[in-house]
């Protein structure tokens, strides 16, 4: 009977079960709203999110408890008269005891040895049996499942340990992916450092294991021992994965070690691993960087026999350039010493430097390379290839230093440069040259050979004013368009560049065109002293002529002799201290600024005064000339038939008497010609035009003088004006400027 109590209740049991089960699936059916009234969004909304629980809960794999039901009503079914053996409730409660292994179960002692066992494989990267790995994405940290039955205390200590799991396969996957050639040598030598260290962590393992062989290792010794090697691996994996994120290459993996080596300052040990890892990974960049051969200098292909065609000096600053993302932070400072030494020699003398906190290390073998390098070319460009006396060979000619050479020159071209320029023959003109040298004391300049002629398509005005437009009219009068050249060759070429040819060329016209100017004046001066001797109406253009001419000789000895000389012999005393290339070429290309700044051609407002008073010098000789063309036709009349007396013999006493009457009805008759043109009132309204012109722009030209002077310090320009109103003329008309364009400004 009570049996059959048991039975009774345990089937009882069993069917309330069931019928629990049975309420617990048919509780999440919903009703359907009847479908003749229309849904509201709030109801679409709640259906929605129904049908998603619906479909969630059925991909749930059923429980043992309602699989045991749906089979026991399939076999009722089948055999309603056959009862169903019923197990106890016990069976199902207690899972251990029909031979599942639950660790949770377990004794104490035993879970932690098995607990320590899975570590141990965890820690080299392999799944245990109550702890399993989850796949990972891509780059993500790897995170670990353990078993939920475990003891709190145990399962504390596991988790504690397991970081150590999850740095380990971070470490290899960045060692093994990193290896490959493309990532670089300075992520070789990192990868190869990591895997030292790496090595290092698996013999601890190993020692481990074979301590729990031996019975000896429990979990809280586990713990204890991986504890320093926790830091190591942290920060392994931590660089590892910066390096992934950042696509780091050579300088900027070096730049983010460095950066982390700065950042453990606090951090001894941790300190000391990133400067570890930095100096074995900087071992291959120093190693590339003595041979100057990658990373942060980039080299680009350039002709050198092309130098001279180029308007710019494109091997010295465009054959290598610095590539700033790929400069360590640590060599920011020493980047361009790095450049310049390189470009210097092509191979950088660095020896035995590597990666230390102490930048003063690496500092001075680059100084100490930059120095001996540049020393190198530097000696070689002035004793072997005589830079200093080609720079002086260049003054001689385009800053005019050999006086006697350019009155030759412009003797022998005079006719010549009174032609058009499609009229010119430019051999001839190298012939002239050639004699002219030849003539002159600049025979003795070794380097003569190699002054060319060169004939621009602009004139100096237009050139500076429009920067070297190349579109620009060719012009029409040779001595415009005429310019000297030179014949540089390598390596002299990195100092005198085409950009320095360029700017001698500008000084060398601008003060051409004076001396031009100049012999103009003079010209006019000759061929009016006939008409001097006979006219005392005649002193006005006299007058303007020799204003004219005051100006520009003057402008010429302010030029040359306070400008270009002093600071020429500035430049001298300079290169003679020079350590290094750099240094003489900015002491050359600062000669050469500061020339054509005090010389007023790099001031638009100053240039276009002073071309607008050479234009009127010019058009005043041309309108004298027309005034004068008489003169000389009577002095050839005159010379005739003096030498038509030579050749029938020496005159007698009546000849000369003769000759002596004819040179003075001569002389009467030009000057009574001039006599009525100057009678004419154009002729004198257009020389007091030509004064008025020439005295406002003047003016204007010493009023500017005095504020650039004044306000820019640009005190050597002051010079122009001591000289041009060396007596006072102008002084009281300027102050008179002065107080007008105050009262202005104060309005």
């Amino acid at each position: 009977s009570e049996d059959k109590e048991m039975l009774q209740c345990l089937q009882k049991n069993a069917k309330e079960r069931s019928e629990a089960s049975a309420n617990a699936t048919t509780s999440t059916t919903f009703a359907i709203p009847p479908t003749s009234t229309k849904m509201s969004m709030q109801e679409l909304e709640e259906l929605r999110k129904k049908l998603g629980n619906v479909t969630a809960s059925s991909n749930v794999p059923q429980s043992a408890e309602v699989t045991r039901k749906m089979l026991r009503d399939r076999h009722n079914k089948k055999n309603p008269t056959q009862p169903n053996p019923v197990f106890p409730n016990w069976v199902y409660d207690r899972p251990a005891l029909i031979g599942d292994f639950i660790i949770g179960t377990m004794p104490l002692p035993a879970q932690e040895q098995a607990l320590v066992d899975d570590l141990l494989f965890v820690l080299v990267g392999v799944d245990g049996r109550d702890i399993t790995a989850q796949p990972v994405l891509g780059r993500q940290n790897r995170s670990f499942i353990v078993d939920p039955t475990l003891d709190m205390s145990i399962k504390e200590l596991v988790n504690r340990v397991l970081p150590v799991a999850s740095y380990y396969p971070t470490n290899t996957r960045f060692t093994e992916e990193k290896s490959s050639f493309e990532y670089g040598q300075v992520n070789h030598a990192l990868t190869a450092a990591m895997r030292t260290l790496m090595k290092e962590y698996l013999i601890l393992v190993t020692q481990l294991e074979h301590l729990h062989r031996q019975g000896m290792l429990s979990l809280q010794k586990l713990w204890f021992y991986i504890q320093p090697t926790m830091r190591t691996m942290e920060i392994l994996a931590s660089i590892a994965s910066s390096v992934d994120k950042g696509d780091c290459m050579g300088g900027t993996t070096l730049s983010l070690l460095h950066d982390r080596t700065f950042n453990y300052t606090g951090d001894s040990q941790a300190q000391e691993l990133c400067l570890y890892l930095t100096k074995v990974a900087s071992v291959p960049y120093f190693e590339i960087l003595e041979k100057w051969s990658e990373f942060m200098v980039e080299e680009h292909e350039l002709q050198k026999e092309k130098i001279q065609e180029d308007y710019n000096d494109k091997y010295w600053d465009q054959r290598y350039t610095i590539v700033q993302h790929r400069i360590p932070l640590f060599l920011q400072k020493m980047a361009d010493k790095i450049l310049s030494t390189g470009k210097t020699h092509h191979t950088i003398w660095i020896r035995f430097v590597l990666y230390t906190l102490k930048e003063r290390a690496y500092v001075e073998q680059i100084e100490k390379s930059y120095y001996y390098a540049s020393k190198v070319l530097l000696d070689f460009l002035m004793e072997e290839k005589e830079l200093v006396a080609r720079l002086r060979s260049i003054k001689h000619y385009f800053l005019m230093d050999k006086g006697d050479f350019f009155v030759h020159f412009m003797d022998l071209t005079e006719e010549e440069l009174k032609k058009p320029v499609d009229d010119i023959v430019p051999p001839r003109l190298e012939a002239l040259l050639e004699l002219a040298l030849r003539m002159s004391t600049a025979n003795t300049d070794p380097f003569k050979d190699d002054l060319k002629i060169d004939l621009m398509p602009h004139d100096v005005i237009t050139q500076l004013l429009r920067v070297l437009a190349i579109e620009t009219k060719q012009e029409k009068a040779i001595i415009n368009a005429f310019s000297f050249d030179y014949i540089v060759k390598w390596p002299l070429s990195l100092i005198i560049n085409r950009k320095a040819l360029t700017r001698y060329q500008m000084l060398f016209r601008h003060i051409f065109y004076c001396k031009h100017v100049e012999r103009l004046l003079c010209n006019v001066w000759v061929s009016n002293k006939t008409a001097k001797q006979h006219l005392s109406g005649f002193l006005l253009p006299v007058g303007l002529q020799q204003r004219l001419l005051n100006f520009v000789q003057n402008i010429q000895y302010y030029m040359m002799f306070e400008v270009m000389e002093p600071t020429w012999h500035i430049m001298e005393k300079n290169l003679k201290s020079a350590s290094n290339i750099d240094d003489v070429l900015c002491h050359h290309t600062s000669f050469l600024d500061n020339c054509l700044k005090d010389c007023m051609l790099t001031n638009p407002e100053l240039l276009k005064i002073f071309s607008k008073l050479m234009s009127v010098c010019v058009m005043f000789t041309s309108c004298m000339q027309r005034f004068t063309r008489s003169m000389k036709l009577g002095r050839e009349l005159n010379r005739l038939s003096l030498e038509h007396g030579t050749m029938e013999g020496p005159p007698n006493q009546s000849e000369r008497t003769e000759e002596q009457e004819k040179k003075r009805l001569t002389s009467k008759f030009l000057a009574e010609h001039v006599d009525a043109l100057q009678s004419d009132s154009c002729f004198e309204a257009t020389v007091s035009k030509f004064d008025s012109n020439f005295s406002t722009l003047l003016l204007d030209l010493l009023d500017k003088l005095s504020v650039y002077s004044t306000n820019d310090c640009e005190h050597s320009m002051i010079n122009i004006i001591y000289r041009l109103d060396f007596n006072g003329f102008y002084t009281e008309r300027l102050e008179r400027m002065a107080i007008e364009r105050s009262q202005k400004a104060a309005a």
